[in-house]
């Protein structure tokens, strides 16, 4: 039995989400229900309603439970998951999750009718009021209204029942079976893929009521929902609002829509629904950070109060004036404009690239995994940190892919805040879908609903199909012609016109070519240097032009994750190995991947190392892959490179270890977001190796104003001696790319690469810094070493003292020699910069974050490390305040 909403569809926008946003009438905007919920588990089909819950449970098995929230967060919070590790989570408690019935309950109390909205359930659920069934549902992605009556006191309960059923049911028979994800039959169930894929992630299945539950409010002007959306005429902003009431104005109340400088009157186009349009002149425009301010607007509904009628005098009706308006928030809007350009630096019409605005953006950026995989939304601490990070390291898109789940409204906002574009899958991946009626009615309501409720956000720049669908049947020999589905090629792609035509659409990542994961065409994941090992000058060769996945390694925390959430520095641990990703069904893991790095550019054997000296072993592991990043992006922001954009697989780890992620499971960055951070910045100087051309030098300015800077050429040998240097004063137009040949700038010959071999090898290191000739302050930095193996290790003479500010804690730092990779390790704190290379003679600030916040007092105690130093200097001895 399902009893629908008589109000019709649920809302294009979780109008509490605005409420938050902006804290005005709260009390016109749906209440969430996150607070007196109680869950337990029964046996598969042990309790067809609530009423056997009593027999089949005891006391004790009914737990706390936050909601939104999920059965894993819920044990979580109880202890009863993962205990000796409460941040990690544990394998063991999948089975449990997947093979039994969840069972959440709430005492309601009132009188009336009530609206209630569930934004997401997962995955196959049940809504009852009592002992009767308001609701079934069968995807995790779909939002439901649901209206009762409340007599007195009653109990809502969700049950969340086992997918066994529904995995073993038979359909249509699937083209190929992928073995990323098990079992193959999820094809069938619209849930996440995050914890069903052995060797990516734990098996930590989502289960549970993982987005917010809410009653709309009562008040006479109630929101039900607002649907807000932007576009651009010319120099214009375009407001289009769609506002809908939970109760009928029967009077037409007056109502006005404000945005920046402008105004509109909007109108009824029935008792519960004002739509408008707002035009804003000349409006400021949202861009990514890197290319601009991600300015937004405040858009705010200004409603007439209602008359008040008096019946008070012979039964008569007399009408009092109406009362002063009242304002409403209905949050912020960012007006740009986005469009791909197919001919980026060629003329084949095979690239992929964005224009923001009508400007070409080097999109650079690392796909998105979660905040918290027990939870599948994390707090927002949790995503004000990792955006703000994302930010910091120069990134200026993040994707969520398809085999994760659609991100909630908060993820958006800072996005928006941030100037972070977002590249979203529809969340379908690997798979050959059914086709039948059911699952295409399914898909049109879940992707329905994920663009109206995102209509508002600037960030979202690219929708996609899905991950890697068309990759699989193409690696399976099917051509193309028997391998499309039309749910990417058609019924996707309608959608997206008709509810987000401001967005361009990716049928599939990777796709483009008769291989859709061709390099030189369209999107494609490129793991040619990580995973296939290829060399560095694959990166080159395989004239990448956007890659939407690259450079997968198991990258290595510091010290203080590995100690304190890991539980060991050793590779070879269970505990380690537990944590490395791999591919199914093969013989290799990416630890292997990093180690083939470690031995082709460094020349060191990493088993010996490993065996030898434990701590080297792991400086070498993560210095490799910052210099890896470094390289790699170097040449994809090169002066007249093809490539229109990269995407790090992947931004943050879902478990402590030496996982895909760029930051650490605690939400610390690791080499490879320290790597990325030296090279995505919007100003930005890059050196490539062009064998017997000697090298290039490329300078970027993303900013929109012209800059007027310091070019400095200097090589060192030995690490201190200067055997050439240069200087040139250069102008960097906005948005733009330069390229300065080394030779050209030093006029004369030298011998920069080591190509020629004229005798032995005249220097150790390249430097070109970027200098701002007013204040002297280093606007970037760029380093080439014609040798890139790591024997040779040398007393650097480094001088490491820590230093007390007003803002906190600094490590001042300082070398005699040329210090390769340098790496603060601190038993209280963070380096904001690690993992940099550090010129002679150069003294530098560090600032030093605290690991526990409650901390911010202790004294620094740590060690400053280089790749090239004979060995660690220490310093423990803090000097006194100023």
């Amino acid at each position: 039995m399902n009893v629908q909403d008589a109000l019709g569809p649920p809302a294009p926008l979780c109008a509490a989400t605005a409420a938050t946003a902006t804290g005005a009438h709260e009390n016109l905007w749906p209440v969430p229900l996150n607070v007196g919920w109680r869950c337990a588990s029964t046996p598969p089909g042990a309790c067809a309603s609530p009423a056997a819950l009593d027999a089949a449970t005891r006391a004790e098995d009914w737990i706390d439970a936050d909601v939104p929230g999920t059965v894993a967060s819920a044990l979580r919070a109880a202890g009863k998951l993962d205990s000796e590790h409460p941040n990690a989570l544990a394998d063991k408690f999948a089975d449990n999750l997947a093979s039994r019935d969840h069972w959440y309950r709430l005492t309601l109390t009132g009188h009336g009718m009530r609206r209630l909205r569930l934004h997401g359930l997962a995955s196959i659920a049940e809504v009852w009021l009592d002992e009767r069934l308001l609701l079934t549902s069968g995807s995790m992605f779909v939002t439901h209204d649901v209206a009762f009556e409340l007599r007195g006191t009653a109990t809502l309960a969700l049950c969340f029942r086992t997918l066994d059923a529904a995995l073993a049911a038979r359909r249509t028979r699937a083209r190929w079976r992928p073995r990323l994800v098990t079992p193959a039959t999820l094809r069938n169930v619209r849930t996440t893929l995050l914890g069903r894929m052995p060797g990516w992630c734990p098996s930590l299945h989502a289960v549970g009521p993982w987005r917010p539950i809410e009653l709309l409010a009562d008040a006479p002007d109630a929101i039900h929902s607002v649907d807000l959306s932007t576009s651009i005429q010319g120099d214009d902003g375009i407001v289009n609002v769609t506002v809908r009431f939970v109760h009928a104005h029967d009077d037409a109340p007056a109502a006005t829509l404000h945005c920046a400088h402008a105004q509109a009157a909007l109108a009824w186009r029935d008792a519960h629904t004002l739509i408008g349009t707002l035009r804003v002149a000349n409006v400021e425009r949202w861009w990514p950070h890197t290319h601009g301010a991600p300015t937004r607007h405040a858009v705010t509904l200004q409603l007439a109060q209602h008359k008040v009628v008096d019946n008070a005098v012979d039964n008569a009706v007399n009408e009092a004036p109406n009362k002063a308006p009242h304002d409403i928030a209905l949050g912020d809007v960012g007006f740009r404009t986005i469009e791909v350009d197919r001919d980026l630096n060629s003329a084949d019409g095979a690239g992929f690239a964005l224009r923001i605005n009508g400007v070409p953006v080097f999109c650079r950026g690392a796909c998105w995994t979660s905040a918290d995989l027990a939870t599948l939304t994390g707090t927002p601490e949790q995503l004000a940190h990792t955006f703000a990070l994302v930010r910091e390291a120069g990134m200026n898109m993040i994707r969520v892919g398809g085999t994760m789940v659609y991100e909630s409204d908060a993820f958006y906002r800072f996005a928006d805040a941030h100037g972070i574009l977002v590249w979203q899958d529809f969340a379908f991946a690997n798979f050959d879908y059914p086709t039948d009626a059911a699952f295409s009615a399914a898909v049109e309501t879940e992707a329905t609903q994920y663009l109206a409720r995102t209509r508002r956000y600037a960030a979202l720049a690219v929708l996609c199909g899905g991950s890697e669908a068309d990759q699989q049947g193409a690696m399976f020999g099917l051509p193309p012609e028997m391998r499309e589905q039309a749910l990417f090629t058609q019924q996707l792609p309608a959608i997206v016109a008709r509810e987000r035509p401001d967005v361009p659409y990716v049928s599939n990542s990777p796709s483009g070519g008769t291989w859709p994961f061709s390099t030189r065409t369209g999107v494609t994941h490129y793991y040619g240097v990580s995973a296939y090992q290829r060399p560095l000058d694959d990166v080159r060769r395989s004239q990448v032009r956007f890659a939407s996945e690259c450079l997968a390694f198991a990258n290595v925390p510091d010290d203080v994750t590995l100690h304190d959430a890991l539980g060991t520095i050793h590779e070879h641990d269970p505990r380690w190995k537990a944590a490395v990703p791999r591919d199914p069904g093969s013989g290799w893991d990416f630890d292997d991947v990093r180690d083939h790095y470690v031995r082709a550019l460094f020349g060191i054997e990493p088993a010996q190392v490993r065996y030898e000296d434990p701590q080297r072993y792991l400086d070498l592991s993560r210095a490799v892959v910052a210099e890896l990043m470094i390289d790699v992006f170097a040449e994809w922001r090169r002066a007249g490179s093809s490539c229109g954009g990269g995407l790090v697989w992947q931004l943050q780890d879902l478990r402590p270890g030496a996982g895909w992620g760029t930051i650490d499971a605690c939400g610390r960055p690791k080499s490879a977001w320290h790597g990325l951070a030296q090279v995505l910045q919007p100003v930005q100087a890059v050196i490539t190796d062009e064998g017997l051309n000697g090298l290039d030098i490329h300078l970027v300015n993303d900013s929109a104003s012209a800059l007027a800077l310091q070019l400095e050429l200097v090589c060192l040998r030995d690490g201190a001696v200067t055997v050439a240097q240069a200087a040139r004063a250069v102008e960097l137009a906005p948005r733009s790319v330069q390229r300065v040949s080394a030779a050209d700038l030093l006029g004369r010959f030298f011998d920069f690469t080591h190509a020629y071999r004229f005798g032995p090898r005249a220097h150790d290191v390249t430097i070109a810094t970027l200098r701002d000739p007013a204040s002297g302050a280093i606007v970037s930095e760029a380093f080439h070493l014609p040798e890139r193996r790591a024997h040779e290790r040398h007393d650097l003479g480094i001088a490491a003292t820590p230093q007390r500010t007003e803002r906190g804690w600094q490590l001042a730092i300082e070398a005699q020699r040329f210090a390769r990779c340098v790496h603060i390790a601190d038993a209280h704190y963070c380096a904001r910069r690690d993992w940099f290379h550090l010129p002679p003679n150069r003294r530098v600030m560090i600032d030093l974050v605290p690991i526990d916040t409650r901390e911010h007092d202790l004294a620094p105690d740590g060690e400053v490390r280089a790749i090239n130093a004979a060995a660690p200097v220490f310093y423990r001895q803090a000097l006194t305040t100023p």
